[in-house]
């Protein structure tokens, strides 16, 4: 609910010209220099024939189709200097966990980390070196390889991750208008330090993280959704523009039917980065399927909303309609 402290038109403003969600709003232009989708070959094994086949540009992860009906899944993320410096052990830890969320968004499970480090020496970049093995080690995706760069005059680190989707492969571009809106969020956590992140990753056990990176691959897999996006910078609000952008369509939510920590408010929560956070989209069939599989461990899934047609974000509060 909103609180007495938040006003929700003051808050709707605020959130329209937040950075991070401009950025979210912003990110189609990429598409101008590359356009929408790339040619790619399907090899087959043993023999030498090739199928074309076009792969869409738009989600955080590349999912490159294999001859046996699987897809390779390839993400990469870049940590800005700032982050490094101020924060190396968590900037480290971030650039593995973030890439795994990529992976997972796309109905696939990890199976390799690699990486690009540059440093002044290897002294400089011991912090970022652990909390990049502590992540592997507790989400249980080895570091295989990389490359290590010393003599640098300043930080900088790119993580790669692979994985695979062996049956049903979740994507952002799927959302139908009628569907219902899923948002899952695990909320065991606290804000970390000053940043606008929701941790509930360090603070957990290695068995638990294991378990729930497979929930969106186990949603796949049971064709209960055709649709996922990890929620990520620019939060809830954020990506919720992200999914509109490359499935063009609209969303109506209800702020109320948004679970959130009772003492944060949602100027803060909409724009927060959670550890483990997703949108789906599914058939109103599947939203109690769906909701299921993750209140069994633990994570709340509400239905917060529908897709349309109308290519805009209506937030809906109590009476109130809002165009966001």
């Amino acid at each position: 609910m909103i609180t007495e402290l938040e006003n929700i038109q003051d808050c709707i403003s605020k959130l329209r010209n937040h950075q991070s969600i401009l950025d979210k709003k912003n990110i189609s232009e990429t598409h101008k220099s590359i356009g929408n989708s790339v040619a790619s070959s399907v090899y087959f094994s043993n023999e030498s024939k090739q199928q074309q086949t076009a792969i869409k540009i738009g989600d955080d992860t590349a999912a490159i189709p294999q001859a046996d009906g699987s897809h390779l899944l390839f993400a990469a993320e870049g940590i800005i200097e700032n982050f490094l410096n101020a924060d190396p052990w968590f900037a480290g830890y971030s650039a593995v966990m973030v890439n795994i969320s990529d992976i997972c968004a796309m109905g696939g499970l990890p199976i390799a980390v690699t990486d690009t480090i540059y440093s002044k020496n290897a002294e400089d970049s011991v912090q970022i070196w652990e909390g990049m093995l502590a992540a592997s080690e507790k989400y249980g995706v080895p570091i295989v390889g990389g490359h290590t760069c010393y003599h640098s005059q300043n930080k900088a680190l790119s993580v790669s991750v692979m994985g695979k989707a062996t049956q049903n492969l979740l994507t952002s571009f799927d959302a139908k208008p009628n569907e219902k809106l899923l948002l899952a969020i695990d909320q065991n956590g606290a804000y970390y330090k000053e940043y606008p992140f929701w941790n509930a990753s360090t603070t957990s056990n290695a068995k638990k993280l294991q378990e729930i990176v497979r929930l969106p691959h186990q949603i796949a897999n049971k064709n209960l959704s055709n649709v996922c996006k990890d929620v990520s910078m620019g939060g809830v609000i954020g990506t919720i523009y992200m999914l509109m952008n490359t499935s063009n369509i609209g969303v109506e939510i209800n702020l109320e039917s948004i679970t959130k920590p009772d003492s944060v408010l949602w100027e803060k929560w909409l724009v927060s980065f959670p550890s483990y956070g997703y949108l789906f989209s599914c058939s109103e069939e599947n939203v109690a399927e769906i909701q299921s599989i993750f209140s069994k461990k633990g994570i709340n899934c509400d239905a917060i909303g529908t897709i349309t047609s109308q290519k805009e974000l209506i937030i809906n509060y109590k009476e109130q309609k809002i165009k966001f």
